[in-house]
């Protein structure tokens, strides 16, 4: 079997200083590394890993091999890979099947090579891996004991798979874990987004009007920094109890027919298709600019954009500009894919060690359980949850009360 497919292995050096670089800000990750070096948890363990491949998701890897694991990687978007970190994994020896640009046949393709060890575990992001082995190739998945999926959309994928009964192995829904999707969604997406598209437009964010599509965690940390820039954020939303928080959360909330006209800037992140349509885009002001945070890039309706804008040009690295017929010009970062890793770095390395330590210890949890789980989509065990927390409260020096006797049980009372 072919060990890599990359773009040049010669790039393999600056990946691997970016890998020390997010190393040396991952306590979490690098505790386990010490500890895999000693016990091997993973040895002969064959895991097939699609997130977005930079150097946090590298050291991930590396975090895995050293327990034992043979590991086999792709990326998730076809933006999102970095190419001199693809070279740096498959210097160290791992199967790597990604670059940087893919067209979606070579996409599809790295997706297939990346099953073709037959793996153990899977480890998704957007549900990628897991649908191939599901479709096209379920060959592939014959000795898959479980996986691991790290996002919203790809939660939302297995839930329908389970419903519909065709689930064929074990999942963990790691995106639902407090340890994740309360830091990860939250504080990293609010922080990264803005990191993009601010370093993508050298413009200021004071002082816009941000229209911020949904309002879940992603959406809540977006809205949350955007003000904290000086934005004056409007949000859309489907769910009226999540409009009502966005509200007492101090933001505008409307349909996104009414905030079309008024908005300079767009993030979508629903997780649905056509959040900004065509008749949206059309009652927009003169160089508005439209970015997505969702995992896959249908919130704004490019491909209905590309065929119906009169003109089209790069107007920055990243930023491509389109004509509308009325004559308006609208801009979209990073061809309306995840803007934070499409067009920028992704989440802060801190923020992915909380993310990623709970993958590890999901993973070990599979390998040990899933003959007792069955064919569904598991949550993350709170001891997951606690192990991770009061690990990352240790790495960072902070000490917490703890409940004396007399208090347990005085909770645990009718009684006062």
């Amino acid at each position: 079997m072919k060990s890599y497919e990359i773009r040049d292995i010669g790039l393999a050096p600056e990946g691997h200083q970016k890998i020390q670089w997010v190393r040396e800000h991952m306590p979490l990750l690098s505790r386990f590394e010490e500890e895999f070096e000693r016990t091997k948890p993973l040895e002969g363990v064959k895991i097939s890993l699609s997130v977005h491949l930079e150097a946090k998701t590298a050291y991930l890897c590396k975090v895995l091999a050293k327990g034992g694991a043979q590991m086999s990687v792709t990326g998730s978007n076809v933006l999102s890979t970095q190419d001199h970190i693809a070279a740096a994994l498959a210097e160290d020896g791992m199967q790597v099947f990604a670059y940087h640009g893919a067209s979606p046949e070579e996409y599809c393709r790295h997706i297939e090579m990346t099953l073709e060890h037959r793996p153990h575990i899977i480890i998704d992001d957007g549900g990628d891996l897991v649908g191939m082995v599901h479709g096209k190739r379920p060959d592939l998945g014959e000795e898959v004991w479980g996986g691991c999926e790290e996002t919203t959309t790809g939660v939302i994928r297995l839930k329908a798979m389970e419903r519909e009964g065709i689930l064929k192995f074990p999942m963990v829904a790691v995106n639902d874990a407090k340890c994740k999707h309360l830091f990860d969604n939250r504080y990293g997406t609010g922080q990264s987004v803005w990191t993009s598209i601010m370093n993508n437009t050298n413009l200021i964010i004071a002082g816009k009007k941000v229209v911020v599509a949904g309002y879940g965690w992603c959406s809540k940390g977006i809205a949350l920094r955007g003000a904290a820039l000086g934005a004056e954020v409007i949000v859309t939303e489907i769910d009226a109890v999540k409009a009502m928080e966005a509200r007492m959360d101090g933001h505008q909330v409307m349909t996104m027919k009414e905030a079309a006209p008024l908005g300079d800037i767009f993030v979508t992140a629903t997780g649905c298709k056509d959040t900004i349509t065509m008749e949206h885009m059309l009652t927009m002001k003169e160089g508005v600019l439209l970015t997505n945070a969702g995992h896959f890039n249908v919130e704004i309706a490019m491909d209905a954009l590309e065929n119906e804008a009169l003109e089209k040009k790069e107007a920055r690295a990243n930023i491509m500009g389109y004509r509308l017929s009325n004559g308006k010009w609208i801009y979209v970062i990073g061809e309306g894919r995840l803007v934070n890793i499409a067009a920028g770095d992704g989440h802060p390395a801190e923020i992915m060690d909380l993310s990623f330590a709970v993958q590890i210890l999901s993973a070990l949890y599979i390998k040990d359980h899933y003959q007792q789980i069955g064919k569904r989509v598991v949550d993350v065990s709170q001891d997951i949850d606690q192990l991770v927390s009061k690990r990352i409260l240790e790495a960072w020096g902070v000490a917490i009360d703890f409940l004396t006797p007399e208090q347990e049980i005085y909770l645990n009372s009718w009684e006062v």
